[in-house]
């Protein structure tokens, strides 16, 4: 998911607690399941990480490629693909790549191209985020489907990131057993749009010895309207901007942002 390269420990222990901090389900995959349904595969997602979306998409009959360019995220992806059984893991095509410039040997071959849960925030500037639709653009086969999903602070959420470590949660790592505490500190720049978070998790059993990982992003905060002239620029024809994964219209009081765009041309007729 992220674009940060990390040493290989580092790198995998974070992966580890990214599925940790997902263990509360965002509630977004059966919107993904629904709109395959709707123009069919194969599909590709760009910032995959460890396949949260890819694959339930991959149990359901698609072909789906995830695209990431943190290698611990895709092995754990592909540990989960084998999880599964050889008729899923045969669906699933990983490729390590930086999502930004990416072209891939299949073209535009894709019918759904995903941009998953904040995801693109994780690019620093206006350009990287426009590039990214451009490369979901590129590789979508007439007819085919963008979805991008993007969180919007509020102005109450904006005033309590002032630097400040607060506790998240505390939980218990499935893959481990040890009890995990996520720890953040969140600091806004209103003159550039962008919030430095500092992520810190410190794990162990009960009493026991504590090892803590820290995680360092910088985030380039958009709007719904930043978000629909991106895919516009990308050449994508916008079909809604919704505030929500039920795909109601977004509004001035809603805190996600999910963008659903079509490229150009008639589909081709599903095999």
């Amino acid at each position: 998911m992220a674009e940060t390269r990390r040493d290989t420990s580092t790198a995998a222990a974070l992966a580890r607690l990214y599925d940790v901090d997902l263990l509360d389900d965002p509630g977004d995959v059966d919107l993904y399941l629904a709109l395959a349904a709707r123009v069919g595969g194969p599909i590709l997602e760009i910032a995959a990480g460890s396949g949260r979306v890819a694959l339930p998409l991959a149990e359901s009959g698609y072909d789906v490629t995830l695209v990431d360019i943190d290698a611990s995220m895709l092995a754990r992806a592909a540990a989960a693909a084998d999880r599964l059984g050889p008729e899923v893991r045969a669906r699933v095509n990983l490729v390590e790549a930086n999502l930004v410039g990416l072209d891939l040997p299949a073209g535009a071959a894709f019918r759904l191209a995903i941009l998953a849960l904040n995801s693109i925030l994780l690019l620093g500037s206006r350009e990287t985020q426009r590039q990214a639709l451009e490369t979901m653009a590129r590789h979508l086969a007439p007819g085919g489907l963008a979805v991008v999903d993007v969180w919007i602070p509020s102005a109450e959420d904006l005033t309590r990131y002032d630097g400040r470590l607060s506790l998240e949660y505390v939980r218990t790592d499935p893959d481990t057993g040890l009890t995990v505490a996520k720890s953040a500190a969140a600091q806004h720049e209103p003159a550039t749009g962008h919030v430095n978070l500092t992520v810190i998790y410190e794990e162990g059993e009960q009493g026991g010895a504590v090892r803590r990982w820290v995680r360092e992003d910088r985030l380039r905060l958009l709007n719904a309207g930043e978000l629909r002239s991106m895919a516009e620029s990308a050449g994508l024809v916008v079909e809604v901007v919704a505030g929500d994964h039920d795909l109601n219209p977004v509004s001035a009081h809603d805190d996600r942002a999910i963008l659903i765009a079509r490229r150009r041309g008639r589909p081709a007729p599903r095999p």
